[in-house]
């Protein structure tokens, strides 16, 4: 298991994403057009760096919803490749099979 205030932090900028998402987006597209002014342009710039830094998506760490494993994530899944053997080992997971020889 991971540690929980790590897996709680991952929480805490998932809502801060989705919280800033379109201002953030919007703000990047001002600042990325070269059809504006370079003033405006800057502005746009200024307040994006004032957002706080934990709502860019790029902070954000794919972790297992069953153990909080940041490592070994299968994105199909949401799950670590040691929790998904597990719950193959156990039958949990429909169509998976685990070999053994």
């Amino acid at each position: 298991m991971a540690k929980v205030s790590a897996v709680q932090r991952d929480l805490k900028r998932r809502k801060l994403v989705d919280k800033y998402s379109a201002k953030r987006a919007k703000l990047k597209e001002i600042a990325d057009n070269e059809e504006l002014s370079m003033e405006e342009r800057f502005t746009a710039r200024l307040k994006l760096a004032e957002l706080p830094r934990n709502s860019a998506a790029i902070r954000v760490r794919n972790r297992c919803l069953v153990s909080g494993r940041p490592r070994g994530y299968y994105r199909k899944l949401k799950m670590s490749r040691i929790a998904l053997r597990e719950l193959g080992s156990q039958g949990k997971i429909p169509g998976l099979v685990k070999s053994s020889w």
